[in-house]
């Protein structure tokens, strides 16, 4: 993506990286290990040493077990750059405290409930925050019918959940027609 002012020189401070893989186990579970790390390009003095550049700042790992129906059934962290040794990683299996939550179905507020503020880790909660997102492309279309709905008869999960699979769109009258709605007529006055 080019820079939005590209006359201007610009020089890197900071990079925060995420990252997401799931895995298909034997046994008809999914593993979910996500990650996310910081770093600097410059030397920082961090909690009375110095941190060189490029050395993490953060870096905490999630693991989770998940079914079918995107439910977690096993789940732990691990911190193994902290600016705060050992400190940032004291907070034990508050992690655990995922096991049965479901992805689909209110994960977010959830977590931010058993885990926001001082209840767990800043970053490894907020890290949290992508999975269900994640964890849904990553089956799609073969754990998850992206095309024919539930057995309820509700259409397909990820319609009406962005601005381009919005029902009345075009995206969908084409991709998915049965579940197209057309605009509204307008009222007419008398």
């Amino acid at each position: 993506m080019p820079p939005a002012h590209p006359s201007i020189t610009r020089r890197p401070l900071h990079r925060r990286a995420l990252d997401v893989q799931v895995f298909a186990r034997d046994d008809g579970l999914f593993d979910v290990e996500a990650s996310l790390s910081d770093t600097k390009s410059h030397d920082v003095p961090l909690a009375g040493s110095t941190r060189k550049a490029g050395d993490p700042i953060h870096e905490m790992q999630l693991q989770l077990t998940v079914d079918a129906q995107l439910t977690i059934t096993a789940a732990a962290s691990d911190t193994r750059w902290m600016p705060y040794a050992p400190a940032c990683g004291e907070h034990g299996d508050a992690y655990a405290r995922l096991v049965g939550l479901n992805l689909m179905k209110g994960f977010r507020q959830a977590v931010t409930d058993r885990l926001g503020g001082t209840q767990g880790c800043t970053h490894i909660t907020e890290l949290c925050q992508i999975l269900p997102t994640a964890v849904i492309q990553a089956l799609a279309g073969s754990v998850i019918d992206t095309r024919e709905g539930d057995a309820a008869g509700n259409p397909p999960y990820q319609l009406d959940r962005c601005h381009a699979l919005r029902r009345d769109s075009a995206t969908v009258a084409q991709f998915y027609p049965r579940w197209h709605l057309s605009a509204a007529p307008a009222s007419t006055a008398s």
